[in-house]
């Protein structure tokens, strides 16, 4: 696993999904701003955990999968369900 195209990777994706750009929110009373809920990625040695969700092991045709996403430069295909209008 190359974690260096990986961590480099995941910044460009960052970037893309607006880091430091605040959102509005609007509320009853007016509105405010907001940033973005980050989405949690850690990287061990022998796998990876998404959303503080389970470990994940390299070995695993999903986890790889995942991965080539994002050394693709693309944010992983499994999140379109849960962000269905994107990041």
């Amino acid at each position: 696993v190359d974690f260096d195209l990986i961590l480099e990777k995941v910044k460009d994706l960052n970037v893309l999904a607006g880091e430091g750009i605040s959102q509005i929110e609007y509320t009853s009373g007016g509105a405010r701003l907001r940033q973005p809920d980050p989405l949690p990625l850690t990287l061990y040695q022998n796998g990876i955990a998404m959303f503080n969700g389970p470990f994940r092991p390299y070995e695993d045709p999903s986890t790889q999968q995942c991965l080539q996403d994002i050394m693709d430069g693309y944010f992983p295909s499994e999140l379109q369900n849960r962000y269905p209008d994107g990041i």
